[in-house]
């Protein structure tokens, strides 16, 4: 795994994000469409909670303080890991995971903030990626044990995933 590469990608798509929060009327922050899809703040909501979240599990990896496991990534892990992103299929969070991280009507100063804090948990978390045991590994919900540099793949790709569902709001939203 390329540590810049993926590392200049996760940052590159919280300047998206940043950049996109700008642009979207305040008014239709909190919207949800007609179609029935997330709102713009329950994606910034769900998108930027998952990323500290995947930062837990990263740190935990990186300073070898998780459950010895055997477990491995499972297909759809695998497949992630080797295309960088997520099937062409739609994939509802894991209803173990929605219950934990809501995705909640955050408002745009919340969303700002929330994307500070990821931004600095990587900038802290990456340099100590290299240096992690391949061994030590956290569960993923859907795709099995990750290691640390997986993890931080999987923020990448979870990251760039939701940037498209926000292109698919914005449309819904144009379209009316």
């Amino acid at each position: 795994m390329n540590l810049v590469k993926e590392r200049k990608a996760i940052e590159g798509a919280l300047d998206s994000y940043r950049a996109r929060l700008d642009s979207i009327p305040d008014e239709l922050f909190t919207v949800t469409p007609k179609e029935g899809s997330w709102s713009f703040a329950e994606v910034y909501s769900h998108i930027l909670q998952a990323t500290l979240g995947s930062c837990i599990a990263l740190e935990r990896c990186a300073n070898n303080n998780c459950k010895p496991t055997n477990n491995q990534l499972t297909f759809l892990g695998r497949l992630m890991m080797f295309t960088g992103r997520f099937p062409p299929v739609k994939v509802k969070v894991p209803e173990a995971v929605a219950a934990k991280i809501p995705a909640l009507k955050i408002d745009k100063e919340e969303a700002k903030n929330l994307l500070i804090k990821c931004r600095k948990r990587i900038e802290e978390l990456a340099p100590l990626v290299n240096d992690a045991l391949p061994s030590a590994k956290h569960k993923h919900a859907r795709l099995g044990a990750l290691d640390a540099g997986q993890w931080l793949k999987f923020i990448r790709i979870h990251l760039l995933h939701h940037l498209k569902q926000l292109d698919r709001i914005q449309k819904k939203f144009v379209s009316k």
